[in-house]
């Protein structure tokens, strides 16, 4: 699994647990929401900056969005 592909799966699973839509993740990460989309389906790599406002909305470290869970 690429990173790319750990990010995707965390925003998910993050957003899906704090019963987030990536509407709500966009608007609160000031991003748009078809971007939310394509990072979720690790279309598109996000960079640092982009990754840190994701984090930001969805309330938790932008570690937890590059950690690799097992």
């Amino acid at each position: 699994m690429d990173l790319k592909e750990v990010v995707a799966t965390n925003m998910r699973r993050i957003r899906h647990g704090k019963k987030l839509t990536q509407e709500e993740v966009a608007h609160h990460s000031g991003l748009s929401a078809r971007y939310i989309g394509k990072i979720e389906h690790a279309k598109v790599s996000a960079s640092i900056t982009v990754l840190g406002k994701i984090a930001e909305g969805l309330g938790v470290e932008p570690a937890e969005l590059v950690t690799k869970s097992s």
